[in-house]
């Protein structure tokens, strides 16, 4: 199945970027008259008519739509640290969003051996996954930020995790085990830290805010494998 993903949406027409413009017309040989399917990445899947097939801007009218197409019943924030190889953050913003993720927020800690990171080639990937998986919601990936700030601004979400490998003031619990005690529709906040992992400090404003400290089992994970085994554990739990 072929998705198009269109920023520009009046309701009864889309238009497509000159990038998707060409891989429709030009890679694909749509044609004006031809049935398209258009995601708009805010959650919503339409079926379309091409009424100009320019490789430079194409545009359709909307047959019918389908709201929430490839969601889950939940929203997810993975608030993550960069690896020190890049590729492998990239992996599991691939990753994360096939399976399902709503946001992605980069955060910087105190062991952290990567303190650059550019969001835009990832807003890129993700965008891929996005078409790939047969979604129709775009994850927003945030601007980077320090730990301590994501924390002390995270709100007062229904559910929020950090996972570490030491064991701090508090038993860490399996995130199946939290899982269960809140309902579908749930919007969930899982920290993963860097290779060095969080600092004892960052683990302790972090539960001060009102995160639960969880484990992921009795493995050692790379900090791009966590994340996804968490994105992962919340999908499967809440798949009926």
């Amino acid at each position: 199945m072929e998705i198009f993903y269109a920023k520009e949406c009046d309701g009864k027409t889309v238009s497509l970027d000159p990038e998707e413009s060409a891989h429709c017309v030009k890679v694909l040989r749509h044609r004006t008259g031809d049935e398209i399917t258009v995601v708009d990445g805010l959650g919503m899947m339409m079926r379309c008519r091409l009424t100009d097939d320019s490789p430079k801007g194409a545009s359709a009218e909307i047959i019918e739509k389908t709201g929430d197409w490839g969601g889950h019943p939940y929203s997810l924030t993975m608030a993550v640290c960069p690896t020190k190889n890049n590729d492998r953050y990239e992996w599991f913003v691939e990753k994360a969003t096939e399976v399902g993720v709503d946001r992605i927020s980069p955060i910087i800690g105190e062991r952290s051996e990567r303190r650059v990171f550019k969001a835009e080639r990832s807003r890129k990937i993700a965008l891929s996954a996005m078409k790939q998986s047969l979604k129709s919601r775009l994850p927003l990936i945030d601007e980077p930020t320090s730990v301590k700030s994501f924390i002390t601004s995270s709100g007062k979400q229904e559910l929020k995790m950090i996972c570490y490998c030491f064991e701090g003031e508090n038993e860490r619990r399996s995130i199946e085990d939290v899982l269960k005690e809140v309902p579908e529709g749930a919007d969930i906040t899982i920290m993963i830290g860097p290779e060095g992992d969080f600092s004892p400090e960052e683990a302790r404003l972090a539960e001060e805010n009102g995160f639960i400290p969880v484990h992921l089992g009795s493995s050692r994970l790379r900090t791009e494998t966590a994340a996804v085994v968490a994105a992962t554990a919340v999908y499967l739990h809440y798949l009926k």
